[in-house]
């Protein structure tokens, strides 16, 4: 393809609506997968609550699913490059929570 045609290419915009760029906090995540989709549920947990409400759901493609986590590694490979190793202390659960879930103190 010549330099003139890369040129004429359109180029995808992309629109962020206010109401969506203030984004939603999330500690906490669960991620199931059926043969065709991934789907990420993103809630907030809260120490003395005995619910995490469910924020934001995404539904994937199982090739959208793995461009997501090539794009997650490589932008926490280039965030420890310029901040340091980011340290998760040990967790029992398989999940992003901050702190022990469902467990008495």
């Amino acid at each position: 393809m010549s330099e003139n045609n890369n040129n004429n290419q359109k180029q995808l915009q992309i629109e962020l609506p206010q109401e969506v760029a203030q984004g939603e906090y999330a500690n906490f995540a669960i991620i199931t997968h059926s043969s065709s989709d991934f789907i990420l549920d993103f809630a907030r947990v809260l120490p003395g609550l005995p619910k995490a409400q469910v924020k934001s759901r995404v539904i994937l493609a199982p090739e959208h699913a793995k461009r997501l986590l090539a794009a997650l590694q490589e932008n926490i490979v280039r965030y420890e490059r310029e901040f340091g190793a980011i340290k998760i202390p040990q967790q029992e659960s398989r999940t992003i929570a901050p702190f022990p879930v469902g467990k008495e103190n």
